[in-house]
């Protein structure tokens, strides 16, 4: 049985639980997050009727494992995992109806998705979320290893959402690939920090993925990757796989 807070501990580390409230689609934002996003399939994003993965965290004590097939056009998600007490779940449903679901897919199941989903595709929810600001600051060094990249900040508001506050710092290298992050949380919940590399870069169709981020959370090592990813373009019922 997996312990239930240090799986909580892990969902607070993950962005997906990230939904703003409010966005501003006028506010000016540098020309170098529509590049990074383009990056990682923007343009070829209507094309993708369905995406499948599984989320995976290593952390001390902790190996969980979450399996998803998303529907971005029709809002279906297909989950199989387990639950807080480490009984096996599945379930599908559509994310326009949650209201209308158990309460276990309301404050588990769906939480959870926006968690690993927003692992999977930040540069694309970073440039979906319009309400969060965006700065270029130029050149910086790596904060694991040697080496620079272009630090690229996400800040969400401080009002609003599941995560006010919180701060994205993106390390862009040249071909506008996330190379590493650092996870600034806004408020007082634990980890406050999550430093994490941005590897095993694999396309999924149009989409670029990175499979594989190692790192600490608060000062304790994590291993947090992606298996089985894969792609249900428009048009065709053949999965293609990442690779």
């Amino acid at each position: 049985m997996i312990n239930a807070s240090h799986v909580r501990m892990i969902r607070r580390l993950t962005f997906g639980v990230l939904v703003l409230a409010a966005t501003s689609w006028g506010q000016s934002r540098p020309p170098i997050m529509e590049k990074i996003a383009k990056a990682y399939g923007l343009d070829s994003f209507e094309q993708v009727e369905a995406i499948r993965y599984t989320w995976n965290a290593q952390f001390p004590g902790v190996n969980v494992s979450r399996s998803w097939v998303w529907e971005p056009k029709t809002g279906k998600v297909s989950f199989e995992g387990k639950d807080k007490e480490g009984k096996p779940v599945k379930v599908t449903y559509v994310r326009s109806q949650l209201s209308s679901q158990p309460d276990n897919v309301k404050n588990e199941v769906d939480p959870g998705f926006n968690n690993d989903n927003y692992w999977l595709l930040f540069p694309l929810h970073a440039y979906w979320d319009t309400g969060a600001t965006v700065t270029d600051q130029g050149m910086h060094k790596l904060p694991i290893g040697s080496g620079s990249a272009e630090l690229v900040s996400v800040k969400y508001p401080n009002e609003g959402g599941y995560t006010p506050g919180d701060t994205w710092d993106l390390y862009v290298g040249k071909d506008y690939r996330v190379e590493q992050f650092v996870y600034h949380r806004g408020g007082p919940v634990k980890p406050s920090v999550v430093i994490a590399t941005w590897a095993g870069y694999k396309k999924a169709g149009p989409l670029l993925i990175s499979t594989d981020h190692r790192g600490t959370a608060d000062g304790k090592p994590l291993h947090l990757f992606f298996s089985d990813v894969a792609v249900k373009l428009t048009g065709s019922d053949t999965w293609v796989n990442a690779e």
